[in-house]
């Protein structure tokens, strides 16, 4: 299982992971990415890293992916670098290599992505739409500017996702995996293996270690990256509260203008089914009122030449019936009985008669209720276009050239100015300081500006404050002195050092256990000449389908298991550090699925998303093998020295 979980570690399994780098898109990410600069030399350039067809993947466009990756990943960690992103370099690549070969195949065979495909993807970006919901050139504006994006770089991004679902996406769509391909892997789950595992702790080695000041300064000093501390800026924040719109509320007359409106829908509502003619004179509305003396009244009307059709009105309240014949016909008409004829009637249009027949009488929304509502969604709207006004005002003053604190005293903005904060919002020099979590919003604005830039507002999480923010300093990473973190220092010291002389014991006990001793022997053997007490082995017997009960936390001894061939021996470290194992496989024992179909059964379904997976990869190599690829080995090495190695 352990091989078909890594056939997913593929191209397409480097596209989904990231989305051809349109998971900024794709999950709605652009809104929280950060402005970010490149270290170790600059934003790079032009410089073409590898060569797609017609298109071509540059160092400019390698440095903006790892940009925004950076923006993913301080998300979960706000404090990492670029370094950490070391192992997303190669994917990321290849991504973008396979991004470039589908616009050059596209472009070939004329498949183009249309302006308003993309701009429909665009719009439902969240972030996109401004306060009021709509999106217009401004908002958009703003969008591009809290992402340090362009436009041209939000459509490339959009249109490359778009021609992955289109191209790629269809490609073994719902794919059918043989019966016998199925049973050898589902045979392969249920194979056993047996070994001896033994472990070397760390824990009684690190007791033995008390470093001296050089040997921590030498450890400080080889590992100073491990000590980086993260950008940190100082930021002024101005505060526009809520509270300041409190005095704003719906008058009585809104109010009342609103229930008048949906009058239909509020207290008691009675529904009467109606049918009525309009004649010009006097003398034909009496005669059709006589003639229902012995008929229907739509045989009475009929004389006169109006069908059944033409007076059927149908069911009415009183303000719709008022609407179609004036107040005077509709009151008489409502204060009827139900089944009975009103009329002659005059009004501007004729005389009327009116046949009222059934009448229902339903219960509609409390009048207090209804009021209550009213006036919080009138207050509610009412204070929200004031928040919009001001809003406008403030950014029309910084637009104008007005300084923070200018803008601050004008609108009477309260002004707070944090220490040297990271974006996690901590001070590292004042373990006392926490700026509070409804700023959080401004203190995503402050690290995705440039310290030059112009404050900026930020809209706060209950919706009704917002702060404007500004950058008064930004301090570059840069390792922490040694005298600040010296505890740590040592831990990490200790903690190494004790890995080391563990990792050096494991590997005499494996020389041991290959030149023909049992492990039981090695371990007995090790501890005499270490000095330290080491457990004795234990005998792990179990299947594949065992270890798969672990899930994504598989320990790391067991697994290896699994990696070695009968008679193997190797060492592996624990991910939970509490030393070095010793592994040994010392039986397997072959699995046969045939008698347990539903494990087959089982396994041909999760097979079925691979092998789209693997299906999809073909249809991409095919791609790239179509419009032919060159890469430029030297400038991606300098790209990635460049970039990885900017500490930034």
């Amino acid at each position: 299982m352990s091989k078909i979980r890594n056939l997913s570690k593929s191209t397409v399994g480097t596209i989904a992971l990231f989305g051809f780098l349109i998971v900024i898109v794709a999950s709605f990410a652009l809104a929280d990415l950060s402005n970010f600069q490149l270290g170790g030399g600059g934003s790079g350039s032009g410089t073409e890293l590898a060569e797609v067809g017609d298109e071509a993947v540059t160092d400019e466009m390698m440095s903006e992916a790892l940009q925004r990756q950076l923006g993913i990943a301080r998300q979960q960690n706000p404090e990492a670098l670029y370094a950490d992103l070391a192992g997303d370099f190669d994917p990321i690549l290849e991504a973008l290599i396979d991004e470039r070969a589908m616009l050059a195949f596209g472009n070939a065979y004329d498949f183009y992505i249309s302006k308003r495909l993309i701009d429909a993807d665009i719009s439902r970006l969240p972030g996109v739409t401004g306060l009021d919901g709509q999106v217009t050139d401004q908002s958009y504006g703003a969008f591009l500017a809290n992402n340090n994006l362009t436009d041209a770089q939000v459509r490339m991004l959009v249109a490359a996702d778009i021609r992955q679902r289109l191209m790629v996406g269809p490609i073994g769509a719902n794919p059918r995996v043989p019966t016998g391909m199925a049973q050898v892997y589902a045979s392969m789950l249920l194979e056993t293996r047996r070994g001896n595992i033994a472990l070397v702790p760390t824990a009684p080695i690190a007791a033995t270690i008390d470093p001296s000041a050089e040997d921590l300064a030498a450890y400080y000093q080889q590992n100073e990256t491990r000590y980086i501390v993260p950008e940190q800026r100082i930021l002024r924040l101005a505060r526009y509260d809520a509270s300041r719109l409190s005095d704003i509320a719906a008058t009585d007359e809104e109010v009342n203008r609103a229930i008048e409106a949906r009058a239909g829908e509020i207290g008691t509502r009675e529904t009467r089914v109606i049918s009525q003619v309009v004649v010009p004179d006097r003398e034909t509305a009496d005669a059709i009122v006589a003639r229902t003396a012995n008929m229907s009244f739509a045989e009475a009307v009929a004389p006169e030449g109006y069908s059944p059709a033409d007076i059927s009105v149908g069911p009415q309240t009183l303000p719709e019936f008022r609407q179609l014949a004036g107040d005077t016909v509709a009151e008489a008409a409502f204060e009827a009985d139900a089944d009975s004829l009103v009329g002659p009637v005059r009004s501007p249009f004729g005389w009327h008669v009116v046949s009222v027949g059934s009448v229902t009488v339903e219960q509609g929304e409390d009048e207090g209720q209804a009021r209550a509502t009213a006036r919080e969604e009138i207050t509610a709207a009412k204070r929200r276009n004031a928040l919009l006004d001001e809003v406008a005002d403030i950014e029309d003053a910084v637009r104008d050239g007005l300084s923070f604190a200018e803008v601050a005293e004008r609108f009477s903005l309260d002004v707070v100015e944090t220490p040297e904060i990271t974006a996690t919002g901590r001070a590292r020099g004042d373990s006392s300081f926490s700026l509070p979590s409804n700023l959080e919003p401004s203190l995503r604005a402050g690290f995705a500006m440039m310290q030059d830039d112009d404050p900026e507002i930020a809209l706060l999480a209950d919706n009704a404050s917002f702060a404007l923010v500004d950058v008064t300093d930004v301090i570059d990473p840069a390792p922490a002195p040694l005298a600040t973190i010296r505890d740590r220092v040592r831990a990490d010291y200790i903690r190494t050092t004790a890995e080391q002389r563990a990792n050096a014991i494991a590997t005499e006990i494996v020389a041991a256990v290959k030149g023909g001793t049992s492990l039981t022997d090695a371990v007995s053997a090790a501890a005499a000449k270490s000095g330290f007490d080491l457990p004795a082995p234990e005998a792990p017997e179990l299947t594949r389908l065992d270890l798969l009960q672990y899930g994504a936390e598989q320990p790391a001894p067991l697994a290896m298991l699994f990696r070695l061939g009968e008679g193997g021996v190797r060492q592996v470290g624990d991910a939970q550090a509490r030393g070095v194992f010793v592994v040994e496989l010392t039986d397997i024992e072959r699995g046969n699925a045939l008698s347990n179909p539903s494990l087959i059964s089982q396994t041909s379904q999760a097979f079925t998303q691979t092998l789209e997976g693997e299906l999809q990869q073909q249809f991409l190599s095919a791609i790239k093998a179509e419009v032919g690829v060159t890469r430029n080995g030297g400038a991606i090495e300098a790209t990635r020295a460049r970039i990885i190695g900017g500490g930034n």
